[in-house]
Formats: C-alpha cells, sequence, structure tokens
C-alpha cells in the first residue's frame, strides 16, 4: 500500500499537479486562478509555491503526468533544489500539443501503444531526474485495448520488476469494469499490476466496490477529482452547478469550505491510501488541508450521488481555461 511508501505519520492527502503544470485545465474557475500570468516562468514558480505548502504542510505523495504541460518538469526541478525524497507518481499514454495555449482546440491525445510507452518512459525519467515510484496508464479502458497488449503488459512487468508500482487510472462511466479487467491481468501468470488511481467523489461514487477490492488485493489506491474539477467547492456556488445543498449545510456547520467536506469524505473511504488535492494556488491548498482534520459522519452525503453516465457528461462539458 502507499502507505508502506510514505514516511510515518505523513498524511494521506497528496498533491495532483493537473492544474499546475499548464496554462489550461477544466478545474471552475483555472484561468482566474493563474491570472494573465500564465507563461512558464511564472507558473514554474507558482507550483514551487504550492509544493512548498504541500510539504510544509507535510504532504508526501505527488501525482503528474506526461500530458499535464510540463508539470514533470517543474516537479523534477523542485525536488532536486529542495533535496527532498517524496514519492512521486505519474502517468503516460496522453501527449499534450496544446502548445502552451488555454484556448487550444486539443489539449492532449491519447496513444496506448507500446511506441508511447517506449517514447514517454524515457521521457518522464528525463523530466523528473528520477524513477517514478508509482507509473500508470494514464486513464485506460477497456476499449483502448491496452489492458490486453500483450506487449504493453509485458514492458509494464518489467518495469514492476525493477521496483516501480505500475498500473492504471481510470475515468469515465465504465471506471469499474476497467479496473475488474486489470485485477484479473497477468504476464506469465504473473500480475503486472499494484496501483490504480480513479476518480471518486460524493457524485460520482460508482468504482467503490471495484477500489475496494483493489485494496483488498494489495494495490495502491488513489482517489483524484474528490471535488469534481471545483463542482464541490465554493467555486461550484456561482460556476457550473450548483454546491449540492446537504454539502453546503455540513460545510457551514463545521466551519469548513465545501471542498473540505468533499474530501474528508474520500479520506474516510477504507480503501482510499491517498487522496489528491488538485490545488493550484496555496489559499486553496490550505483550505484543502481542513480535510485532515474533519472527523464527522458523511452519512448525509450519500444520497447526492449521481448516474455515472451523467456524471460524466457533465464533466466532458466542463471549458478549458
Amino acid at each position: 500500500m502507499v502507505s508502506s511508501l510514505l514516511p510515518s505519520g505523513a498524511p494521506r492527502l497528496g498533491l495532483g499537479l493537473a492544474a499546475l503544470g499548464r496554462p489550461g485545465y477544466i478545474n471552475l474557475g483555472h484561468g482566474q486562478d493563474l491570472g494573465a500570468a500564465k507563461d512558464q516562468t511564472a507558473l514554474e514558480v507558482r507550483t514551487a509555491e504550492v509544493l512548498d505548502a504541500a510539504w510544509s504542510a507535510g504532504l508526501r505523495y505527488f501525482d503528474a503526468a506526461r500530458s499535464y504541460g510540463l508539470a514533470e518538469v517543474f516537479l523534477g526541478r523542485w525536488l532536486q533544489a529542495r533535496g527532498h525524497q517524496a514519492v512521486v507518481g505519474s502517468k503516460w499514454g496522453y501527449t499534450y500539443v496544446a502548445d502552451w495555449q488555454p484556448d487550444a482546440p486539443v489539449h492532449e491525445i491519447k496513444d496506448h501503444r507500446l511506441s508511447t510507452l517506449e517514447r514517454q518512459w524515457p521521457e518522464t525519467l528525463s523530466a523528473l531526474g528520477r524513477q517514478p515510484d508509482v507509473y500508470l496508464i494514464h486513464s485506460a479502458t477497456v476499449e483502448t485495448g491496452v489492458l490486453d497488449d500483450p506487449a504493453v503488459l509485458g514492458r509494464l512487468a518489467g518495469l514492476a520488476a525493477r521496483g516501480v508500482r505500475v498500473g492504471l487510472s481510470t475515468s469515465g462511466p465504465g471506471q469499474a469494469a476497467t479496473l475488474r479487467r486489470a485485477l484479473a491481468a497477468r504476464v506469465d501468470g504473473v500480475q503486472p499490476f499494484s496501483a490504480v488511481q480513479a476518480t471518486w467523489n460524493v457524485l460520482e461514487p460508482s468504482a467503490a466496490p471495484a477500489l475496494a477490492d483493489a485494496h483488498a488485493a494489495g494495490w495502491t489506491v488513489v482517489v483524484k477529482e474528490a471535488v469534481a474539477n471545483g463542482r464541490l467547492t465554493a467555486r461550484g456556488l456561482t460556476g457550473q452547478g450548483d454546491v449540492p445543498g446537504p454539502l453546503q449545510r455540513m460545510a457551514a456547520e463545521h466551519g469548513v469550505t465545501p471542498d473540505a467536506l468533499a474530501l474528508s469524505a474520500a479520506l474516510a473511504q477504507p480503501w482510499a491510501d491517498v487522496v489528491l488535492s488538485g490545488a493550484s494556488t496555496t489559499n486553496q491548498l490550505r483550505s484543502n488541508l481542513r480535510a485532515l482534520s474533519l472527523p464527522v459522519s458523511h452519512d448525509a452525503l450519500q444520497d447526492l450521488a449521481q448516474p455515472a453516465g451523467r456524471y460524466w457528461a457533465e464533466r466532458a462539458a466542463l471549458s478549458w481555461t
């Protein structure tokens, strides 16, 4: 489990760099967060500031991907400059193609062929300046066939033999089916995977049973998008879709913002090893950190779950800013 990789006493909250490594992302208000300073230098400075705040708060798990712009480069430079030893996760399978334009018509292209893996693995090593601890197929699905590709599985099994915890990230209404296919994968009778990063939040909890099975099998389970790309934050009140009433009321009762309550609901899942903050400002991170000291019952939030198809359709409609 990730808990065995993290230093003793480290919180189960990690930091994902999807909103920090590139000038455009789908989080509500992302463009407002970054302001006018969206060049590479400005974003590297911002990323270092948020990473410093995360490190000071005890966070030790940091997540990037080849498609997150320069996230791997920013993280690698920061680790080297600070001399920190952290648990690092990254992903392959998407290529960033937006050319640093927030309004680009296409931001990333998915390709799960072996040739992409062979190209992106050395790119990740170069950018990070080290081997990632966790290395995932980015948004694997049953439809791409990557989980049935013997060449890809064999290459990943080779990385696992070198001490990398390989696995997959999941997205879309078929997360559970994809994960169950991965749980059944074998290379010469051996399971190559031992990690999954999946979307789970109070609006989209459908993958929970499969994630519990992965956890029971000894896999590292990392939760992403626990605040639903900003829909479960105070910004959701003025963005696309209102924050659900029960979440607002409970947050007010406990004197926290909705994002902290949403993250605490993810942290309360017994199968979740790490829950990622997707903060793009230090203020957002500080708000997210309140989740770590929020021992409340989340029973009142269980009725907020949406049909998975509806949730992912609404997510797909979010604008890149």
